[in-house]
């Protein structure tokens, strides 16, 4: 079964929105888009606001493609994350790598 990602929202050239499901069949489109939207101008967004699970292989990808956006000094910022895309990055304890703040003190 193939879940296909959403359209970039029209006026928002570097916002993405998340899969709900992101698995290894959504990953490949995913990377395309999260290239385009590093190599592009503007911040990097993603909408995480629809996420129900999130597999390894997005998970790698969204770490990457944060790694990049601060390599080139570019704003990278995960929008609205749902709360089981916020449980699967803390328990891979990934919160820092993909950017987002669990409010929890280290």
């Amino acid at each position: 079964m193939d879940f296909p990602l959403p359209p970039l929202e029209a006026g928002a050239d570097n916002a993405l929105a998340l899969p709900a499901h992101g698995t290894t069949v959504t990953a490949a489109d995913l990377q395309t888009r999260l290239i385009q939207a590093v190599d592009g101008d503007g911040p990097v967004e993603i909408d995480a606001s629809q996420v129900e699970s999130v597999g390894q292989a997005v998970l790698q990808l969204l770490v990457a493609a944060k790694a990049e956006a601060d390599k080139l000094g570019k704003a990278f910022t995960i929008l609205n994350p749902s709360t089981a895309f916020t449980d699967r990055v803390n328990r891979c304890q990934l919160a820092a790598a993909v950017g987002i703040d669990t409010g929890e003190l280290l």
